[in-house]
């Protein structure tokens, strides 16, 4: 699997700004993302798609915005990235835990 370069831009105990970048052949396997307490929400929005794979699939979605802006529940729904298969994918991911 391809390694994930993640920039931390901000992070505090219930705010963290991360820039992403998945390169082609990783994929992130369905699942959920556990919390201690409270609620996880993520506000993702897509910057760079691949040309090939890397699809974003959520149990439900809060909003989905053109498969480019995603608001979910990580802490609640099962959610995954399909392979990519050619070129990468960018996010600028907001992840708050209220």
């Amino acid at each position: 699997m391809a390694n994930v370069v993640n920039k931390a831009i901000f992070s505090s105990r219930i705010l963290s700004i991360n820039l992403v970048t998945y390169h082609t052949n990783h994929r992130v396997m369905i699942h959920i993302d556990p919390v201690q307490q409270g609620r996880y929400y993520k506000l993702n929005f897509v910057l760079v798609q691949p040309k090939v794979g890397g699809v974003f699939s959520c149990a439900k979605y809060i909003v989905n915005l053109w498969g480019r802006v995603y608001l979910f529940r990580p802490d609640k729904y099962e959610h995954s990235v399909t392979k990519i298969e050619s070129g990468k994918r960018v996010l600028l991911s907001f992840a708050l835990n209220i």
